[in-house]
């Protein structure tokens, strides 16, 4: 199955071309209502949109957005949900990829979060200022999603400090800045704009590197 859909590549290759895989970002492949609700979520917010100007980014009839989604909170529940799935994924196999030592699973998983946070900035900006508009009976799923990509964060330091090879002496608050720096990328970063994307990532990987007291031998 795998020669035929690939056209007779063996399945190692396979595999090999998927290495990396999580670096790869194009257009996000959202549902139309979806990627008409970011849209207008990222230039209003959720208070500021309506359901008729979210159809009309659509292309539907507000009874024709209902039929996909019931109602405005279901669509930023889809949305959020969708985005913290594709970080999480990209995360994981970023670390997974990185192999054993700790400072590799550190500077995958933050090159992971900094590229999400450069190339999906409208999902990622809908994610952190609409967390006070989830309602009450999805927002401790959103909540869980986020800390599991903390966790992750938290874990690899953890590791690199019983391993001596981090020298932080608090552990627990140089993770914790370490992923606030890289979602705040979300805020300023342009694709466009003076500073590039890979110097970007070399820049604060450095940063990063310093603020778990990590020194290259």
């Amino acid at each position: 199955m795998l020669e035929a859909m690939s056209g007779g590549a063996g399945e190692a290759e396979i595999r090999s071309r998927a290495l990396g895989s999580w670096r790869d970002y194009g257009e996000p492949e959202l549902p139309v209502p979806l990627a008409a609700a970011l849209a207008a979520f990222a230039e209003h917010g959720y208070h500021g949109t309506s359901v008729r100007e979210i159809a009309a980014r659509a292309n539907l009839s507000v009874p024709g957005l209902y039929h996909h989604y019931p109602s405005k909170q279901s669509l930023l529940q889809g949305l959020l949900e969708r985005t913290m799935t594709d970080l999480l994924h990209r995360s994981e196999l970023a670390v997974r990829e990185a192999g054993d030592q700790p400072v590799d699973q550190f500077d995958a998983v933050v090159e992971s979060l900094l590229r999400f946070h450069m190339y999906r900035r409208e999902q990622a900006f809908v994610g952190s200022t609409e967390i006070r508009s989830l309602d009450d009976g999805y927002r401790d799923t959103y909540i869980g999603h986020r800390d599991r990509q903390q966790r992750m964060v938290d874990e690899i330091v953890f590791a690199g400090v019983a391993a001596g090879d981090f020298t932080t002496q608090y552990p627990k608050d140089a993770s914790r800045a370490v992923a606030t720096m890289c979602v705040g990328v979300s805020t300023w970063f342009k694709l466009d704009g003076e500073l590039a994307a890979d110097e970007l990532i070399a820049r604060n990987r450095q940063i990063a590197r310093d603020a778990i007291g990590y020194t290259a031998p």
